[in-house]
């Protein structure tokens, strides 16, 4: 069995809608395909300690990071029987209100998609080697805590 080489999933900033609608466009030709399932992880303004959040500033060990999503994604299409599969994270400053996170799945059926949609993102959170600092509106920052 050849070895698969894994995908490259980080994108500098924040994911722009444009990378969401052209994803979505590129699968209209793929007629074996009836259902897709969208996770998409938007930043937030929360308040802590008295103080907004305006920016997450994500940062990752990218090769070990690159390799746990491809693990992630090899068992993934083990677990289920999906189509297909895209994976994007940001990384660099991502202001509140933009997207940090696509997580794309596709197969014959919608509870297939959906289920395996929310094993990446679980899995994202649990496993990959990503660092978010958050930046407050007064430039003061803290590492984030995954919740």
């Amino acid at each position: 069995m050849d070895k698969k080489k894994p995908i490259k999933v980080f994108v500098q900033g924040a994911i722009p809608p444009e990378k969401i609608a052209n994803s979505i466009a590129n699968h209209q030709s793929k007629t074996n395909i009836g259902a897709h399932s969208i996770f998409l992880g938007q930043i937030r303004a929360d308040e802590i300690d008295g103080k907004t959040v305006s920016a997450i500033n994500y940062s990752a060990y990218e090769e070990m990071a690159e390799n746990v999503f491809h693990e992630i994604r090899e068992a993934a299409f083990s677990k289920f029987d999906i189509t297909c599969a895209h994976i994007y994270h940001s990384l660099g400053e991502v202001k509140t209100g933009e997207i940090c996170l696509f997580v794309f799945t596709s197969s014959a059926h919608r509870k297939v998609a959906i289920e395996a949609c929310n094993y990446f993102v679980e899995e994202i959170k649990a496993n990959v080697p990503i660092f978010g600092k958050e930046i407050f509106e007064d430039e003061t920052h803290q590492w984030k805590v995954n919740k």
